[in-house]
């Protein structure tokens, strides 16, 4: 999984702008609650007041607070209130100044509110009466260490409850001091709806904007990422050899390229989305939680512990069969590759019921893994849901206790709810990602095998091109041997022998006994395990694949063309071949007559790997195709089979005079396309068995005799003998 996270490298900045934006939409999003519950607590139930520090308090007021302070903190009340002409005592202090003067007034207000509705005489029979002159200070001052006994006595006999009651107090005395000074508290309440409903308004388009902008960066780079990945899978399948084309089957680079590779960008787009998130948020509210000072923080305890014992038991069982999906996607594809491939054998055959009993095995089997895996994560959401909603009636039902005996608001309860839900929710999203993240670090593990294979086959690192600047196409077998990996015994064994240009050399010998192997070796789809193979005298190891190959002309066993039109297959071979020279090309591979017979001529369409066209028609355009690239060496491997006798004929004689100082060498099955080669080399189980002209072959060589026997009548053989 450190895969996924080493994918985010390319894109740092963008990343680190999402985390940026994520913290700031987490604020955002914590801030909300909090705002909620002062609507609901100050707004409406305090009519707008937030603490029990007025903004303004007449001057009996502030005596008879005076007068139940400490000389500190009268000190505090005198530099942080400004007497008006009127005898108004305004607020003018600092923020610091409302917080300390908020935790020392409570009592003083308490009492004052006491000693005006009768209910605190005795209370007040130990406090010395006396005027309060203009400056605020009483006349007759009170010990400090009297005024902190009394208010330990307040407390004491307030009990728990005690430190909310008096905060209601302060703030009643407050709404009775605006009321006696003319304030409109139903103007006053409403400026504070307005104004906190505001910064809410304000905090939910930032937090809408930082989410919008959040999913636009986390899309782009998972869009490039996307686009990255694909493009070094393909790059690197292109420079694959044969070998590791053989590794890795079609199905499965299909696989990685397209569904794996689908994987982790969608897994990376909700990764940047949630993972930076969800801690974020979780964090944040565990803080938020501990602050509201509810007395229930056991119950995220409790929440926490169930998500997290959820989470495992999913994982456990879910895990395995994550890991197993994407094996049984490249089976899949596998069967159904081969089914459709082979349609035309399987209907031949009558074998439709026993094909449609294999795919359905494998079918099935991703269905049942699938819907295990999915039946699995349907259980998480309700139960999350269960958690939840059992965690909300936790709350409500303690917090209402709280609520009744006096220690707990209504808002605070609402906000404790709220940061609650936050905390499992950000639970539940680290939940999905954590359901994910296997199944896409198993598709980047599959990515990163494709991408990390290093070709069996690379360009040395003292390659010299120009070593062949001025190639003339002599091909030499200098004891060549090859053994496929992994094989017990080499396929080809102690090869030697020359192709020289303005020949045909020509390659035959029953099935099985290496001859496209041979072939194969000359563009270095494969590399020999002994000896050497050289062009004009230069060990082709030596210069760069891209130098060897433009000297080649390679028409494969099975003709392969693109889709596209008859003109861009025939050009393949390099941008420059004009249409003259792809016209000459396409007469000399005698495939210009059913061109021509076309309506769009050179234009006409060819569909995905050459279906609409027959099996000869594909297979002299490739021939057409290598023709067209002018090359110095043509490789033919078995590129006649498809072609009727009298084509075979008027095609080799046309590419005799075309290729005339070019190097020809050709694999084939059948006797007659090589008859007239310059040389003839007959393999047998990977050796040569004979080596020379046809009449030499059939005198000398008794492979070659066997082969031809069986494919010519006594007329040519005796013929062929005799000359």
């Amino acid at each position: 999984m450190l895969k996924i996270f080493g994918y985010l490298k390319e894109s740092k900045w963008s990343v680190l702008a999402i985390i940026a934006l994520l913290v700031v939409q987490a604020y955002c999003d914590l801030a909300l609650p909090q705002y909620t519950a002062d609507i609901v607590d100050v707004g409406i139930g305090q009519k707008g007041i937030r603490d029990g520090v007025p903004e303004k308090m007449g001057e009996s007021a502030y005596a008879g607070l005076s007068m139940l302070m400490t000389g500190e903190e009268r000190a505090l009340l005198s530099s942080a209130y400004e007497r008006s002409e009127d005898g108004i005592y305004v607020f003018r202090g600092s923020k610091e100044d409302r917080e300390a003067l908020d935790q020392c007034l409570g009592i003083p207000m308490l009492i004052l509110s006491a000693l005006e509705s009768g209910e605190a005489d005795a209370l007040m029979r130990d406090i010395s009466a006396g005027d309060v002159p203009q400056g605020g200070a009483p006349a007759g001052e009170m010990p400090d260490a009297m005024i902190l006994q009394l208010r330990e006595q307040v407390r004491q006999g307030l009990g728990e409850a005690g430190d909310t009651l008096i905060a209601q107090r302060a703030v009643l005395f407050v709404q009775e001091e605006y009321e006696r000074l003319g304030t409109d508290l139903g103007r006053f309440q409403r400026n504070y709806l307005l104004e906190t409903g505001g910064r809410m308004l304000l905090y939910s388009v930032v937090m809408m904007a930082a989410a919008i902008l959040v999913g636009l960066l986390a899309s782009r780079i998972g869009a490039r990422l996307g686009l990255n990945l694909r493009e070094r899978v393909f790059t690197k399948v292109v420079s694959f050899s044969h070998g590791e084309m053989e590794k890795f089957s079609t199905a499965s680079l299909i696989t990685r390229s397209t569904n794996d590779i689908q994987q982790v960008q969608m897994v990376v787009v909700m990764m940047l989305r949630m993972v930076v998130y969800a801690p974020i948020i979780g964090v944040g509210g565990v803080v938020k939680v501990l602050r509201t000072r509810t007395g229930m923080g056991w119950i995220i305890v409790v929440a926490v512990a169930l998500i997290m014992a959820l989470v495992c038991v999913l994982m456990a069982v879910a895990m395995p069969r994550f890991k197993k999906m994407q094996t049984l996607v490249d089976r899949l594809n596998l069967v159904s590759r081969e089914i459709l491939t082979g349609v035309p054998v399987i209907r031949a055959f009558s074998r439709e019921k026993f094909e449609e009993e294999r795919f359905d095995r494998a079918n099935r089997d991703l269905m049942r893994t699938q819907l295990f895996t999915n039946r699995v994560m349907n259980v998480m959401m309700p139960v999350m849901m269960l958690i939840m909603n059992g965690i909300s009636i936790m709350i409500v039902w303690f917090g209402a206790k709280g609520i009744d005996l006096g220690r707990l608001m209504v808002g605070d309860m609402l906000a404790f709810i709220t940061y609650t839900m936050q905390i499992v929710m950000a639970f539940l999203m680290l939940t999905m990602i954590s359901v994910m993240l296997p199944r896409a670090g198993v598709a980047a593990g599959r990515i990163e095998e494709v991408i990390g294979t290093e070709p069996a086959v690379q360009d040395s690192e003292d390659a010299q091109d120009s070593l062949l600047a001025d190639a003339k196409g002599t091909v030499a077998f200098e004891n060549v041997s090859f053994r496929y990996p992994g094989a017990e015994e080499d396929a080809l064994k102690g090869l030697t022998f020359t192709a020289r240009p303005g020949e045909t050399t020509a390659i035959i010998g029953s099935t099985g006994c290496g001859k496209s192997t041979l072939l194969n070796l000359i563009p270095r789809f494969y590399d020999v395990t002994g000896g050497r193979i050289t062009v004009d005298g230069v060990d082709i190891r030596r210069v760069s694949q891209h130098k060897l190959r433009s000297l080649l002309g390679y028409v494969p066993q099975k003709a392969v063309l693109f889709s596209g039109d008859i003109a861009s297959n025939l050009k393949f071979g390099g941008e420059d071949i004009s249409d003259a020279w792809m016209e000459a090309a396409a007469r000399t591979a005698q495939a210009s007559e059913f061109i021509e017979g076309k309506p769009e001529r050179y234009h006409s369409e060819i569909s995905q790997g050459g279906t609409n066209v027959s099996g000869g028609q594909k297979q002299r355009l490739s021939i057409a195709r290598a023709i067209a690239k002018s090359p110095k060496i043509f490789l033919f491997d078995d590129s006649f089979s498809a072609l009727d006798y009298k084509t075979d004929v008027a095609l080799r004689r046309a590419l005799r005079e075309k290729t005339g100082d070019a190097t020809v060498i050709i694999v084939a099955q059948r006797i007659s396309t090589i008859l007239h080669a310059d040389q003839i080399i007959v393999l047998d189980e990977g050796r040569i068995a004979g080596m020379g002209t046809h009449g030499e072959l059939l005198r000398d060589c008794e492979a070659y005799r066997e082969i031809a026997k069986s494919q010519l009548s006594e007329a040519e053989l005796k013929g062929g003998a005799a000359g």
